[in-house]
């Protein structure tokens, strides 16, 4: 076994593993070890997800709003796209990254964004593990791939105004020196989902490990062994499903979907843009649907974006230049993105899940990483939908703006514990949002 599990500046923490005859699983959160899992799921329900979906360079200055409750809740423009889901819908103002407005620049307001991290300048890479990579630290053991991390546009590794663009192209972070790799071609995503399917004759990695899992044993708590031994049983189990040929037991939440629902997509990247973009927000609810994963990030566009919407008429700029505009153009740019979000929000909405549906148990939050073109991050903008199976209540606005404490951070720790993931502290933020 791999031993003593360590824990780097954010919090996250690098598992320990039992390995033999070429496999490798992660261990279950001991407590012989330092370390505790929370795990609140009922197994008769639908496990709860998280999904991050991401644009740059804000919005329309003056269409980014909501206000009234429910079904009645009047949206600005840009939220157009998401009536559909007021009743399910939190719009939250007023929360920040401190850190975030050092540099005041695009790459200084977007590496930080999901972890609150001080960033390096001058060309260093150092930010802090976001909260998606947090969460996949911990309880992606339970799926195929702990996170799927999509894009639509290529990461830019130059340097911009004394801060590494690679900030501006990554919103999830592994650890504070390691974005996570982004893929952004759909054929690899869906490789990387559903290719390497275990081989007949090897369909039990347990059989490699029992001699580890034993010498492990033998340093664990009475508590723990059962905790182990039922956490090999569920490895086990997760074998079973993958080699299609045992039953589940009925009392047991199974995936809404085994199989993929569609063909390989092709090679390369899309000719267009629209395309991309819909293949990729295709490629995530697969991906939950499937439990191939709970925890997925998809950033439709870089900070400092270069894209081009020639499918709306308007090619005259590239995303960034228009985002200092506020133009009709721009009002329209800003509605397409949002039209991916509510369309991902939609197909999750109509997976049905016993008596609640996929978009209930998920914790879908879109964000950018400055209100408008004009870098104004002293507030986000930020919409979360979904999570009624975590105890989240739609159909509000919270706003946080008189607030003496609105560390975007305290929404991660709040959001954090709806999934399972207890921490005193992450970020800038010692306390979560009570409110949601």
């Amino acid at each position: 076994m791999q031993d003593a599990p360590q824990t780097d500046p954010t919090g996250a923490t690098r598992r320990a593993v039992l390995r033999g005859a070429g496999a490798v699983i992660a261990l279950p959160w001991l407590e012989s070890f330092g370390f505790r899992r929370f795990q609140r799921e009922d197994p008769a329900r639908a496990p709860l997800r998280l999904v991050v979906m991401f644009s740059g360079n804000g919005f329309h200055s003056r269409e980014w709003w909501a206000r009234g409750e429910g079904a009645s809740m009047e949206l600005g423009q840009v939220l157009h796209p998401l009536e559909p889901f007021r009743e399910k819908l939190l719009f939250v103002r007023g929360l920040f990254n401190a850190e975030a407005l050092k540099g005041n620049i695009h790459s200084s307001q977007t590496g930080n964004l999901l972890s609150g991290a001080r960033l390096a300048a001058g060309g260093e890479i150092r930010s802090g593990t976001s909260i998606d990579q947090v969460v996949a630290q911990r309880l992606g053991d339970a799926t195929k791939l702990p996170s799927l991390v999509l894009g639509c546009e290529k990461s830019n590794p130059s340097v911009h105004k004394n801060y590494s663009m690679l900030y501006s192209s990554h919103i999830s972070w592994s650890s504070p020196t390691t974005p996570t790799p982004l893929e952004i071609y759909p054929a690899l995503a869906f490789d990387r989902m559903f290719a390497n399917k275990v081989a007949q004759g090897d369909r039990s990695i347990l059989d490699a490990l029992l001699g580890d899992a034993n010498d492990v044993r033998r340093r664990l708590g009475s508590g723990d062994v059962r905790k182990l031994d039922e956490y090999l049983d569920s490895v086990r189990d997760v074998e079973r499903r993958l080699d299609r040929t045992t039953g589940v037991d009925a009392a047991a939440w199974q995936p809404t979907r085994r199989d993929p629902d569609r063909e390989r997509p092709a090679d390369g990247l899309p000719a267009h843009l629209e395309e991309h973009m819909r293949i990729m927000c295709d490629l995530l609810v697969l991906a939950l649907w499937t439990d191939t994963t709970r925890i997925a990030t998809l950033k439709l566009n870089n900070d400092h974006s270069s894209q081009r919407f020639p499918h709306l008429g308007i090619d005259s700029m590239i995303h960034h230049l228009l985002s200092h505009t506020d133009s009709a153009d721009w009002l329209r740019v800003n509605q397409f993105f949002l039209e991916q979000v509510a369309y991902v929000a939609q197909r999750l909405d109509a997976i049905e899940e016993g008596d609640r549906t996929a978009l209930d148990s998920t914790l879908l939050l879109f964000l950018s990483s400055m209100m408008s073109g004009n870098h104004d991050a002293d507030q986000l903008p930020v919409v979360l939908i979904g999570g009624a199976s975590a105890g989240i209540r739609g159909g509000r606005v919270l706003d946080y703006r008189a607030a003496p404490e609105r560390q975007m951070c305290r929404l991660y720790l709040a959001m954090m514990a709806k999934l399972g993931v207890e921490l005193a502290e992450f970020g800038d933020a010692r306390a979560p949002l009570a409110e949601l």
